[in-house]
């Protein structure tokens, strides 16, 4: 081969290789092209606005719960039942765990039975005694006696009426016995009444015998009274004490079942079946409950700011888990005094926890409102982006998007405060955040 023809090759391989070249570089200028328009992000916007908000004094700190509690048994016992585990949610009164009650419950019938056979033999005595007032009432009766009056033989009415006739005859004898000195009457006139005088003596000693009887009939009737009732208030007095057994014995009963002193969650178990437990061993908790119902914060005050915060005060609550959520509480307890150290003022607040979202342990950001409201600048939640601990939104200018890392405040509805990173007048993209990076062009709509 020539050389004019290894030229000629030589030329035709640079030419095509010049052709190739010229293709590529079209094709690549095509392809910026169509990536430049692909990057333009259509998004909504917003202008940071000043607005004025609720003033507060801002805190932080760690939330607990209102109550705790650690159930143990008042008895000792094998667990016959257990109906909870860590994380359940107890009501107040409801079983915990059931102990086995067989002895006991043998225990609690045993008294039932005694108090009843008590209550029989209270009955009886009852009756007894009704028998003996009427016994009582009957011999009264037949002396005319009332309760309460004192009966003397004198007023016996046999005695009354042989006593009278008796006055009656000693005044006929002694009028006799002057007749017959004076010889008026015969001897055995005056006998006569002698006799007569001597027979109501007679009389009246028997009467008066039989008036002891029925006195002492009286005092053996009473006494006999005074005895049943007596015996009937003991066998009652009997039943009482009875039943203060038996009512020791349901307690024992129901000690064998252990419910929850307080609703809320359970925090800690250490029962099973088929353990024993004392209440006499160390660590004898089988749970510990803890209530989320309403949540305690303590915050402290600056001294300076002491006298902005006043019990029945509104405050607003944030978590790192909730960030676009305010929880509200109010100021239930101030300390009395302040600490030397920090020369701050410990104030308490309750949280209503109503839907369980916050948790005890959890660091929280709280705000006490105040009652004058200052200016700050506020932008829509939806313009924030956050990921982990940083906030970003993107600030557009001359129809690019610039990332910009915020300082985030108070939220209000739909509006957050941004303590820095974003001036008034600023428009912030609200939309389709998720495509967005720095630098990248965008179109509001």
């Amino acid at each position: 081969m020539t050389r004019l023809g290894v030229f000629g090759i030589i030329l035709g391989c640079v030419l095509f290789l010049a052709a190739i070249s010229s293709g590529c570089g079209g094709s690549s200028a095509a392809n910026t092209n169509a990536a430049a328009e692909t990057v333009t992000i259509d998004i909504s916007t917003a202008q940071a606005a000043v607005m004025p908000i609720p003033a507060y004094i801002e805190a932080t700190g760690n939330l607990a719960s209102d109550a705790q509690t650690d159930v143990a048994p008042a008895i000792a016992g094998k667990v016959v039942e257990v109906n909870f585990d860590i994380g359940s949610y107890v009501n107040q009164g409801d079983v915990l765990i059931r102990l086995d009650a067989r002895d006991a419950a043998i225990r609690l019938e045993q008294a039932r039975a005694q108090v009843e056979q008590q209550r029989r033999t209270a009955d009886q005595a009852s009756a007894n005694a009704e028998q003996a007032l009427a016994t009582l009432r009957q011999t009264q009766a037949r002396l005319g006696v009332g309760d309460g009056e004192v009966f003397q033989i004198k007023d016996f009415s046999q005695v009354k009426s042989i006593s009278a006739q008796l006055d009656l005859a000693e005044k006929e004898l002694k009028r006799s016995a002057k007749l017959l000195e004076s010889g008026d009457i015969a001897r055995s006139i005056y006998d006569q009444r002698k006799s007569q005088r001597d027979s109501l003596l007679g009389q009246l000693d028997e009467a008066r015998s039989n008036a002891a009887v029925a006195i002492k009939a009286i005092d053996t009737a009473r006494a006999a009274y005074e005895a049943a009732k007596a015996a009937a208030a003991s066998a009652r007095a009997g039943i009482a004490t009875l039943q203060a057994t038996v009512a020791s014995a349901e307690k024992a009963v129901g000690d064998n079942t252990v419910r929850a002193p307080i609703s809320g969650y359970i925090s800690d178990r250490t029962a099973d079946v088929g353990e024993y437990i004392s209440p006499s061993a160390p660590n004898t908790k089988i749970a510990t409950i803890v209530r989320t119902s309403t949540l305690r914060m303590k915050i402290d005050i600056p001294e300076q700011s002491i006298g902005k915060v006043a019990t029945g005060q509104g405050i607003s609550l944030q978590t790192s888990s909730y960030p676009d959520r305010n929880f509200a509480g109010r100021v239930v307890r101030i300390s009395p005094g302040l600490n030397v150290q920090a020369r701050t003022l410990t104030v308490e607040a309750e949280i209503q926890n109503v839907d369980g979202l916050l948790k005890p342990g959890q660091f929280a950001t709280v705000r006490i409102t105040q009652s004058k409201p200052e200016n700050a600048v506020m932008i829509p939640v939806a313009a924030v982006r956050t990921e982990g601990e940083a906030n970003r939104v993107f600030i557009i200018k001359d129809g690019m998007a610039r990332e910009q890392f915020v300082q985030l405040g108070l939220l209000e509805n739909d509006m957050i405060q941004v303590k820095q990173g974003v001036a008034e007048g600023d428009v912030v993209a609200t939309s389709n955040l998720n495509k967005l990076t720095d630098g990248v062009f965008v179109r509001a709509s």
